[in-house]
């Protein structure tokens, strides 16, 4: 302990021939070869070089990066680790790194050292990333992707649509792209519709049967070409008439109002349910639309018309039976919608009720599009208009 003491009676004597200019120069030196050497070793595990460095890395979510977009694309630019998680505010940064080191001890100690280990821990981890991406309202993705810079006319009318609305809210890119770096682990209920969408994307559609989309899908008016008929809503039931490629000529059963080009289709008389809106192109063309009756709504006054619509759609996303889409929608309404108040049954409104109540909730919670939309349709489709069993 003697030399220890010594030390620090050294380090408190007052100094005898330096000047208090040549410290305060030494000082600042020190602090500048310091602060370099500390940015230096900051910025070296800012690399993708340093991330792959554990096998761990490298086998699984670096191999999953090198199957997607982000990786390899018709203009070149490729994100690397670093530029989707590690923030460029220093303080996001820091926090970031602080929160890594729960990885390093996760690879030193072998948590998710075996394919098998890193699969059971693949929702944890994500969640953690989704959370984080939450917070800075996917400030990495827009560091490079900006609203601003968007050029609409080289999107499809779906992906506009969608667009367009998250750019008005400044909306966190992760909301709807979870998956788009590596592979999406197993959520369980926690599904949401894109992922849901996944087991409908190697359905091999059989002509004659019926099908429910599983996501908001494009309407064409033939097989082949681009032209815009309209959209398909999720959760839709269809029949599948003949397929050519990657589309289905498809037929939806519902009822219009007699009004304008009538290009809004309903699931059942007087009800509000949306299937499918066609552009009035798609709506005026001969063959695409079949007049069965007319009938008066008489709360209304106004006319309505069972029809059949026959289109075409992208064979893709097209699942069997609803039972997962609805599993999902009550999970989704039970939890995000009874943060604060309880939330009425389904049967409490009918169907006509319920989108009015449902958007005044949208504010208090933090939805994308295809699941607003379906937890929507599952109140309307299981509101007291189908269910008789009464308020709940």
């Amino acid at each position: 302990m003697k030399w220890l003491i010594n030390l620090w009676r050294t380090l408190n004597r007052p100094a005898r021939y330096l000047t208090l200019g040549t410290i305060s120069i030494s000082a600042f030196i020190m602090g500048v070869v310091f602060w370099g050497g500390f940015n230096t070793a900051l910025e070296a595990t800012n690399t993708e070089q340093f991330c792959i460095s554990c096998h761990t890395m490298k086998d699984t979510p670096y191999k999953e990066l090198q199957e997607t977009v982000h990786w390899s694309n018709r203009s070149g630019v490729r994100a690397t680790c670093p530029d989707c998680h590690v923030p460029h505010n220093w303080t996001q940064k820091m926090g970031v790194k602080v929160a890594a080191a729960k990885d390093i001890y996760g690879e030193i100690f072998g948590v998710i050292d075996t394919p098998e280990k890193y699969e059971k821990k693949r929702l944890e981890m994500a969640s953690r990333v989704w959370k984080q991406f939450d917070k800075t309202n996917s400030q990495t993705c827009k560091n490079c992707h900006d609203y601003k810079s968007m050029n609409w006319d080289k999107m499809s009318p779906l992906a506009v649509k969608q667009m367009k609305q998250a750019a008005e809210k400044d909306q966190s890119c992760i909301d709807c792209h979870k998956g788009i770096a590596h592979h999406l682990p197993d959520m369980g209920t926690s599904r949401a519709p894109e992922l849901i969408a996944q087991v409908g994307h190697g359905v091999s559609p059989v002509d004659g049967q019926e099908y429910y989309s599983a996501l908001t899908k494009e309407l064409f008016e033939g097989p082949t070409g681009d032209k815009d008929a309209g959209l398909l809503n999720i959760a839709t039931e269809v029949k599948v008439l003949e397929t050519q490629g990657d589309r289905v000529k498809i037929s939806i059963e519902g009822w219009r109002k007699r009004i304008g080009a009538g290009r809004v289709i309903y699931k059942d008389f007087g009800v509000n349910i949306l299937t499918a809106q066609l552009t009035k192109e798609a709506a005026k063309h001969e063959g695409t639309i079949r007049v069965f009756e007319d009938k008066q709504d008489p709360m209304t006054g106004l006319t309505w018309q069972r029809v059949e619509v026959d289109i075409w759609t992208n064979k893709n996303y097209l699942l069997q039976n609803p039972d997962m889409l609805w599993s999902y929608a009550k999970d989704t309404y039970n939890t995000a919608c009874s943060v604060c108040h309880t939330q009425p049954a389904p049967a409490h409104f009918d169907a006509n009720t319920w989108p009015g109540m449902f958007q005044g909730m949208l504010a208090f919670v933090n939805m994308d599009q295809d699941t607003t939309a379906l937890v929507q349709k599952y109140l309307q489709e299981h509101s007291s208009t189908f269910d008789k069993s009464g308020h709940h």
